[in-house]
């Protein structure tokens, strides 16, 4: 499956009838995103373990007022999986060149998980091209107080995979034919129940990552060190000053995503996915495009 608009399954009714996939090349790499709708420029940047297809169920109701570009940064879905550049000021550069590709000067970004350090990265490099921010259930290095090692269990079954995921090769042959064990997990214990995410979404995910080059892109994203001291000296050169939305879910980071970006965007405003945990694009799909209607609007 090339993971495209008409080959994923599940999709919200009508979804083709608005969005169709486009593959540009970046920085030497393809890089494929989900577009629909009309008006300003609305970039969705996806968390990890999943790709574009994390924001379907939002996506229809925000293209009655944005040009939605929901995208695959590389390493994910229907983008290329090159072997290395995975740091945050490379992936955030390749979106910045994505939206220049598709004629989008100026734009709005909303990021979650992986996506959060990504659009955060995004806006301080390219400051005169991101009017708004959203920023969603994820840490901020340097910013974010790191858990010690020898965790309390419930905070070890939310935090275990940061270790696991940095190591250098014995974790991609210990998931390799297990996918659905390691990425199954992801999805059972970080969501506000084993159900909230649909098995069908699940096996898509797993799917995606069933390909060698996706697995190893996947680890890749928390190899990359050097991201962290990037995020730390891009903050060093003075606050963001857009308007900046910092969410958690309520069963999730709550308002430790709003304490952590409001020390790098003092213009942030705060709030709370109520029912949600960690996937709150899917988790809380109907309260996640309406706060994102009234923030971008």
């Amino acid at each position: 499956m090339p993971f495209t608009v008409d080959t994923v399954p599940h999709l919200p009714a009508g979804f083709v009838d608005t969005f169709t996939s486009r593959t540009v090349n970046v920085n030497g790499v393809e890089l494929h995103a989900a577009i629909g709708g009309s008006g300003p420029a609305l970039l969705l940047l996806p968390g990890w373990p999943q790709f574009w297809y994390c924001w379907r169920l939002v996506m229809p109701a925000l293209a009655e007022q944005f040009t939605v570009v929901a995208a695959d940064m590389r390493g994910m879905g229907a983008s290329g999986k090159p072997a290395s550049g995975y740091d945050a000021i490379t992936l955030a550069d390749d979106m910045a060149g994505l939206m220049t590709s598709l004629g989008h000067d100026s734009f709005q970004v909303a990021g979650y998980d992986m996506g959060m350090m990504v659009g955060y990265v995004l806006a301080a490099r390219h400051r005169d091209r991101v009017s708004k921010l959203v920023l969603a259930e994820a840490v901020l290095a340097g910013f974010t107080p790191m858990p010690p090692l020898l965790m309390p269990p419930e905070v070890n079954e939310l935090a275990w995979h940061f270790v696991f995921n940095r190591l250098a090769e014995i974790n991609e042959r210990m998931v390799s034919g297990r996918e659905e064990i390691y990425f199954g997990y992801q999805f059972a214990t970080k969501a506000a129940s084993p159900e909230a995410i649909p098995q069908a979404a699940v096996d898509v995910y797993v799917d995606a990552l069933r390909d060698p080059a996706a697995l190893h892109a996947s680890f890749e994203f928390y190899r990359a060190g050097e991201s962290g001291n990037q995020v730390v000296a891009l903050a060093a050169e003075g606050p963001l000053h857009i308007p900046v939305l910092a969410i958690g879910g309520e069963h999730g980071m709550r308002d430790s995503v709003e304490q952590a970006v409001r020390q790098v965007a003092p213009n942030t405003t705060g709030a709370v996915a109520p029912g949600a945990a960690h996937f709150v694009p899917e988790e809380a799909p109907e309260w996640m495009a309406d706060t994102l209607i009234d923030f971008f609007a």
